[in-house]
């Protein structure tokens, strides 16, 4: 039997079998979060042609405001996926990211700890001072280096 003339073989139900590596991430995630995913993907996919490509993630930043993101940045964001960024390589980036996180609802009672208010925020001091004082303790440098590109802290000791 030639190459050529093989056939994809057939799952139950008659659909044709994908490669399991790149079929097995979807087994990673939830329905609801495959979906909110492939949103995010639409999103992101700019010029709608089913790929993330260095012109959807400037226009991607462009439309958050953030026009001074450079070239090299977006190639090295680019360089994570082992091939083209379609939805399911999208898929795997995050499967690989998320692996081994906390479940959202353990993170969300994280920052209610640190907003015990319920207003939406952390005190700039507040966090400050557990960054410098709690487990791995932070010096005053490495809370600005730390906070100063996430804007975590708009403090005028930051630069």
């Amino acid at each position: 039997m030639s190459m050529a003339s093989r056939k994809p073989k057939k799952k139950e139900g008659g659909g044709v079998r994908t490669q399991k590596a790149s079929s097995s991430v979807f087994s990673n995630f939830e329905q609801t979060q495959i979906q909110e995913f492939k949103e995010a993907f639409t999103l992101m996919d700019q010029n709608r042609d089913g790929f993330i490509d260095k012109e959807d993630l400037k226009d991607t930043y462009a439309s958050l405001g953030k026009t001074n993101v450079k070239d090299d940045e977006l190639d090295a964001m680019l360089k994570e996926a082992t091939g083209p960024l379609n939805f399911t390589m999208f898929l795997n980036l995050f499967g690989e990211k998320l692996n081994g996180t906390d479940p959202e609802e353990t993170i969300l009672n994280a920052f209610k700890l640190l907003d015990p208010d319920g207003k939406g925020h952390i005190n700039k001091d507040y966090i400050k001072r557990l960054l410098m004082s709690q487990a791995d303790k932070m010096t005053a440098e490495e809370v600005c280096n730390f906070s100063v590109p996430l804007r975590l802290l708009d403090d005028e000791n930051c630069s």
